[in-house]
């Protein structure tokens, strides 16, 4: 799955990449990339469409849309004040993955109680 992710991450670069995770409770399965409707290249805002559609299709196969995923071309892999602002999903699980360096860094949060934890990828 993380593959998938810089896959995706290195074939948008110098933008952000976006997308959905998949999955069941705490469990990602598959990640989904999506259109990054942002004119900003430092910047990612999922599809609404794709959004829907990844709902849907979890829904389709037994799974749950347990979080998003996007990326950071040219910063490490913590999430920006911007991220933060806009993470509106309190449960979900949030992956960023880092181009900075030469081998990409993935890492995974959740938002518990309004503060940041890093989780296990």
């Amino acid at each position: 799955m993380i593959e998938a992710v810089v896959a995706h991450a290195r074939a948008v670069a110098p933008a952000e990449c976006c997308g959905m995770l998949l999955g069941r409770a705490h469990e990602i399965v598959e990640a989904l990339p999506a259109r990054n409707l942002s004119a900003d290249p430092n910047r990612f805002l999922v599809d609404p469409q794709d959004h829907f559609d990844a709902r849907r299709l979890a829904r389709q196969r037994g799974l749950e849309l347990v979080g998003f995923y996007h990326s950071h071309p040219h910063s490490p892999s913590q999430p920006s004040a911007t991220d933060l602002a806009e993470w509106s999903y309190p449960d979900a699980l949030y992956l960023i993955v880092s181009l900075a360096s030469d081998t990409p860094e993935a890492k995974l949060f959740r938002l518990e109680d309004a503060r940041l934890v890093e989780v296990s990828v």
